[in-house]
């Protein structure tokens, strides 16, 4: 059994402080989502209670019936209420979606003048999947690792905005031929980088564990893989995740180390997981009009090989 709150204490330190100033405005979870996330903790919570928590968000209320009601879950009759989508998922899967959905409400309602919101939203979703399926190659839990994958850089476009100074020569120098990643560009210019702030932050929010950690460990890539109690848990997945190219040059090296992985380890077939996240990108009807996305990034590596 992996300790997690040891783990979270070595990346984010055990105090509650924040390493975000003060003056940053940063987004505001819905209240619904705060109390189910602390409720749903307590062993002796029901269905009826978590439900009636979350039908008092009717946005979230909403995206809960909807993602139980999809043309895909197969079901000969409707869920209408939370509490039935709860005894249907399950509480954990119920929990990793209603926080990522509250988390994504939080932020939609946030602009950034520095990043493109939607490249950046459809890159977090190539992310996710990707995390979910290298969850499987590890045997973790692919739902953690898909939710981690969406909270991964969920702070980003609003410490750009918030601390614009910052962040124009933060991702300026990024953008220039430089095998430099942004989180190391964050801690030598600011002491902080965003995984940690948006680990600390979920942790305030009370949200499992488990997912902070994937949020949190993110940039540590493959090396995660080799952490002998953490190396085949979704947030090593997540952290793989990381290494997928994007449009402000996170890990710029990223997908040369992922081609390697492929070249070392036969299990993973790292273009035949480019065609579940085409088809997937496909089907959610992702925006890639101003995205390239992995399969497309393999293609162009391939022919000039």
């Amino acid at each position: 059994m992996i300790d997690w709150n040891s783990r979270l204490d070595s990346v984010l330190g055990a105090t509650s402080e924040s390493k975000i100033p003060p003056n940053v405005k940063l987004p505001v979870l819905p209240h619904a989502a705060i109390e189910f996330a602390q409720r749903s903790k307590s062993e002796d919570v029901t269905a009826k209670e978590l439900g009636s928590i979350i039908e008092s968000d009717g946005g979230l209320t909403c995206e809960l019936l909807k993602q139980v009601n999809g043309a895909a879950s197969g079901l000969t009759r409707k869920i209408a209420t939370a509490a039935q989508a709860i005894a249907l998922l399950g509480l954990k899967t119920t929990k990793l979606f209603v926080l990522s959905a509250a988390v994504d409400k939080a932020m939609k309602t946030r602009e950034s003048r520095l990043i493109h919101l939607k490249t950046f939203w459809t890159a977090n979703l190539e992310r996710a999947l990707f995390a979910r399926e290298f969850a499987k190659l590890l045997k973790a839990d692919p739902d953690v690792a898909f939710a981690g994958g969406m909270l991964q850089d969920f702070l980003l476009p609003t410490l750009a905005n918030e601390m614009t100074d910052h962040y124009v020569d933060l991702l300026a120098a990024q953008s220039k031929a430089s095998e430099r990643r942004l989180d190391e560009r964050e801690r030598q210019s600011l002491k902080w980088d965003h995984a940690v702030a948006a680990g600390q932050l979920l942790r305030q929010w009370d949200f499992p564990e488990e997912l902070v950690a994937c949020v949190a460990y993110h940039h540590h890539g493959l090396r995660l893989m080799a952490d002998k109690e953490i190396g085949r848990s979704p947030a090593a997945a997540v952290a793989v995740s990381s290494l997928l190219p994007d449009a402000i040059r996170q890990s710029p090296n990223g997908l040369n180390q992922l081609i390697q992985l492929d070249r070392a380890w036969p299990a993973f077939d790292l273009e035949a997981i480019a065609g579940v996240i085409e088809d997937e990108l496909q089907k959610m009807n992702a925006p890639r009009d101003t995205y390239v996305t992995l399969a497309r990034r393999l293609e162009s590596a391939m022919a000039t090989a």
